[in-house]
């Protein structure tokens, strides 16, 4: 019995310095069991719920006809650039066969920089990405608040496997987009490195709203005389999934727009996550045309369709699966003005902020 109890006791000591080994100095099985506790736990936690403001969601789509979407398409225009047509500047430049050792892409012919010059010095850089084999289709490709577009590396790769061009953007101010000090003769001299400073150039006459759009205006007018794309499609992430769904209500080059933890409507933005940047909740923008009204805009047309995708585990912006809940109200709105369409797409595959494997597969086979 004595011996029994012994035998017991050392390995109960040798379990215990073994679990202590265990959480102290990260040895096997010690990833193993972090990966069961985040299958188990990590899910319901950025599951987080919702407090649900409002369930009259028609009453807020003030879009009855076609010709509320007119006046809301000529409204936008109207608001971000003060006149009610797009820019068709020349305030731009292009070097051709550029090299940027960061992206040593598979199947990747040359790359083309586009430098887009804007009001109070702020500019845009653009990469174009020509596979070797392109499709004649272009994927305009929109990082978020995360940096450089080279964080969206991989989605680009992808793209270029597949043989679609890429033009690639990143949000103003951000990666290689400048920052310039502006001086203004209220306040003074402001360097412009948040979006929240943008509020110290809004007037009358300018809305800073246009950096975010009016690059890709400039660049596809440069496009369709250079190359002459058979189709613009829009993938964006976080601030460029918000910038995808922004472009597409406004110019109905884009056919396919894929919008990922973009945005949301107002009444959905109850946890911090989802309140956004200074551009996603801009009062005097969204009196024009709020979110729900956005999202008819950018899918009606002739061979156009929103897809809005949302990471269900996503820990930075737009988990969860409430937003199926207006899915078929849009998509039934969009349907009664005509020709375009509406989707919903939760991806479930993951924990992360990111435009998955699964997502691209996805979108692929939209296209």
């Amino acid at each position: 019995m004595l011996k029994n109890l012994g035998v017991v006791a050392f390995f109960a000591i040798i379990f215990f310095v073994w679990g202590v080994g265990v959480g102290v100095y990260h040895v096997f099985p010690y990833d193993v069991i972090v990966e069961i506790k985040h299958e188990i736990f990590d899910n319901d936690e950025k599951n987080p719920q919702f407090e649900i403001l409002t369930h009259d969601i028609e009453s807020l789509i003030q879009i009855s006809d076609k010709n509320d979407l007119i006046t809301k398409h000529i409204s936008l225009i109207e608001y971000i650039w003060k006149n009610n047509s797009l820019p068709n500047h020349q305030n731009y430049s292009v070097d051709t066969n550029i090299v940027d050792e960061r992206y040593d892409l598979s199947n990747l012919k040359n790359i083309d920089k586009i430098t887009i010059s804007m009001k109070h010095d702020v500019n845009s850089v653009a990469y174009l990405f020509i596979p070797e084999n392109p499709n004649n289709r272009l994927i305009i490709y929109y990082q978020g608040h995360a940096g450089d577009f080279i964080h969206g590396r991989d989605t680009i790769q992808f793209f270029i496997e597949n043989n679609y061009s890429v033009l690639a953007f990143t949000m103003p101010l951000i990666g290689l987009n400048n920052q310039p000090i502006i001086e203004d003769p209220d306040f003074g001299k402001i360097k412009l490195d948040l979006h929240e400073e943008f509020k110290f150039l809004e007037s009358e006459t300018f809305s800073s709203i246009s950096y975010f759009v009016e690059p890709i205006v400039i660049s596809l007018n440069y496009l369709d005389e250079a190359h002459g794309f058979e189709s613009y499609d829009f993938v964006g992430i976080s601030g460029g999934g918000w910038t995808a769904i922004l472009y597409a209500a406004i110019d109905d080059r884009i056919d396919n727009t894929f919008s990922i933890a973009g945005s949301s409507p107002f009444y959905l933005r109850s946890i911090p996550e989802n309140f956004g940047d200074y551009e996603q909740h801009l009062p005097d923008l969204y009196r024009i045309t709020n979110y729900l009204e956005l999202y008819v805009l950018a899918s009606h047309g002739e061979n156009r369709k929103l897809t809005q995708i949302f990471n269900k585990y996503d820990p930075c912006c737009f988990p969860g699966d409430v937003y199926l809940d207006y899915e078929p109200i849009i998509s039934t709105k969009v349907s009664s003005l005509g020709p375009g369409s509406f989707e919903i797409f939760i991806d479930d595959t993951h924990n992360e902020h990111k435009i998955s494997e699964h997502t691209l597969n996805f979108i692929l086979k939209l296209l």
